[in-house]
């Protein structure tokens, strides 16, 4: 390199950093170039322009200021006398790395604002935050590849990318003109017209959901419609039933708006109706999943469906229908909505209020990718314009460029392909989960086939009880090992009820995602997690006699029975929302 090069390529670039918010008047008493210096040494103390930062020239923070540049030159001037800024001929005026002694006494770390001291002040009271939105707030947020075997994602490396640049180009370059004009303006909040329309047709079509495009509301996700839902509905006070183990993000949505929440225990044939009338008959809201329930996957039963909609027709009350992943069902054909019974079952009778009680919510974040961050609710005609109104304040609307795009997508027959092809890698995924689980852990935990969903519930075996191993022990072995498989434990709404149904004496369990993986992945996964659990001596266990010998079968003798929640077999016996 030649030796005019390396005094530059030695010299760091500087840092960049915005001009401090500086207010000088000229109305008090000290004079203007005092008050610049004094707001720029607070400035370089507080740490808020670090060592190595560059100033602002002369002549633009004069001109920021409405000061002249020689009141400025004063200050810098000063500056520089007391050791705050070096100017470098030809780069401008620096922060230096060594500030004066007195600076470094009032210098003070950066604290946390649970470490910075009171003011003796009376301050004004702190809002309650409920624990649930803490607890979904601190949850870690994955933004590298999924990590086997989180629960709710779904398979990125199978997103169409290619095909949704192609038509997101194509509608970027329509939009010129009036129907660019429609496209980038202020939208209504309710959603892209197009779009609500072709849900409208999609849910009629795949999940027996009875409803018109106006009753659709585009959402930024399901949890999105939740909210919605929480504070259009829900008065400060108001009972809500959440099926217990249940989804955290529903909890955190109804505590936003103080509801009180009540755990209804969830068994084989799903939300338990009659316990929910026992615990609370008056309650204002019912939030299931019928179709898979998340975390167990039962599905709801027939004589489940109907007692839950005679409740709610008593009650004056409201059903949500959290239909998360009911696309994806391998053994027959998805089943039909509850909201599509409701609107049956009013047109049979004679009734004005058809689609009367229940709200249905979908999402794209588990069919495509959730990064798009779509979903959408589907309300009763007389909601209609209150859901809109509760959107409009809240957000807006939602941009339209994405929704135009998905329009096209699903309008064009993509959606609908998609999700067939999504469906059949999804139950191959299954088969291998299966398989490695129990080749590598059926020692410590019995996981059986389902016939929907996108992950399986691994019960804890009997033996792990006795020698007091937990699932949130052997999660956290798992996730030690780079591993992540959620404990059951995180999803119970009522943590000393033990009522959770179990082929074994124990009511611990791990979830075991499985969409979002290859079977490489999957098996590595397994892999991992039989090593970390026989190398820790709290959970390693003598290895059973039945399973876990089997290392290359990909499937057990127990496929297709029915078994605890409705993990496999028929559908009548039978995540992480976004």
């Amino acid at each position: 390199m030649p030796t005019e090069l390396q005094p530059k390529a030695s010299r760091p670039r500087a840092r960049r950093h915005p001009t401090p918010f500086i207010l000088v008047d000229a109305a008090q008493r000290e004079p203007l170039h005092r008050q610049l210096y004094d707001a720029m040494r607070a400035a370089i103390v507080s740490g808020q322009l670090p060592a190595g930062s560059r100033l602002p020239s002369s002549r633009a923070l004069a001109s920021d200021t409405g000061v002249s540049r020689a009141t400025v030159g004063v200050a810098f001037d000063q500056l520089r006398a007391e050791g705050y800024v070096e100017a470098r001929t030809g780069s401008g005026t620096f922060v230096r790395a060594g500030l004066p002694d007195d600076a470094l006494h009032t210098r003070r770390r950066r604290q946390s604002p649970s470490q910075r001291p009171r003011p003796a002040v009376a301050e004004a009271p702190t809002p309650r935050v409920p624990p649930a939105l803490v607890q979904a707030h601190s949850l870690p947020v994955h933004q590298t590849a999924p990590i086997a075997f989180v629960t709710g994602m779904p398979a990125l490396d199978l997103f169409p990318a290619a095909l949704w640049a192609k038509l997101s180009a194509r509608r970027w370059r329509g939009a010129v003109g009036d129907a660019g004009a429609r496209l980038l303006n202020y939208a209504n909040p309710a959603g892209y017209y197009p779009l609500r329309r072709a849900i409208a047709t999609y849910v009629g079509l795949a999940r027996g959901v009875r409803c018109e495009a106006e009753q659709v509301i585009v959402t930024a996700g399901a949890q999105q419609a939740l909210d919605l839902a929480a504070r259009v509905i829900l008065r400060p006070g108001d009972s809500v039933w959440l099926e217990d183990p249940g989804y955290f993000g529903a909890k955190a949505a109804f505590e936003a708006v103080r509801a009180c929440i009540v755990p209804v225990p969830v068994d084989s044939e799903g939300l338990d109706a009659a316990a929910g009338e026992a615990l609370d008959p008056a309650a204002r809201l019912a939030c299931v999943s019928p179709s898979h329930q998340f975390p167990l996957g039962a599905t709801l039963s027939m004589r489940r469906r109907l007692a839950l909609l005679d409740w709610a027709a008593r009650a004056g009350a409201w059903v949500i229908e959290d239909d998360y992943d009911g696309e994806f069902r391998y053994v027959g054909r998805p089943l039909a909505s509850l909201q599509g019974l409701d609107a049956d079952r009013s047109a049979s009778a004679h009734l004005s209020t058809v689609n009367g009680r229940v709200l249905y919510i979908g999402t794209f974040s588990k069919t495509l990718c959730p990064a798009l961050r779509l979903g959408y609710l589907i309300v009763p005609p007389m909601l209609v314009d209150s859901f809109a109104a509760a959107k409009a304040a809240a957000v807006g609307h939602t941009p339209t460029v994405e929704q135009a795009v998905l329009t096209d997508f699903m309008e064009e027959g993509h959606y609908a392909r998609h999700v067939r092809r999504m469906r059949l890698i999804y139950a191959q995924r299954q088969e291998a989960l299966v398989a490695a689980a129990s080749a590598h852990l059926a020692q410590w935990v019995d996981v059986r086939p389902s016939p929907a969903g996108m992950h399986l519930v691994g019960w804890l075996r009997g033996e792990l009880a006795r020698k007091g191993v937990t699932d949130q022990l052997l999660s956290d072995i798992a996730l030690a090992a780079g591993v992540i498989t959620t404990p059951l434990l995180s999803y119970r709404l009522n943590r000393r009820a033990r009522d959770i149904p179990s082929t074994s004496t124990v009511d611990g369990a791990l979830l075991f995602g499985y969409s979002a993986f290859s079977e490489t992945a999957i098996w590595n996964g397994a892999r991992q997690m039989e090593h970390a659990f026989s190398a820790d001596p709290r959970s390693n266990v003598r290895r059973s006699r039945r399973g876990g010998g089997q290392r290359n079968q990909m499937q057990g003798g127990d496929r297709g029975r029915v078994t605890k929640a409705g993990q496999g077999g028929s559908g009548e016996g039978n995540l992480a929302n976004a």
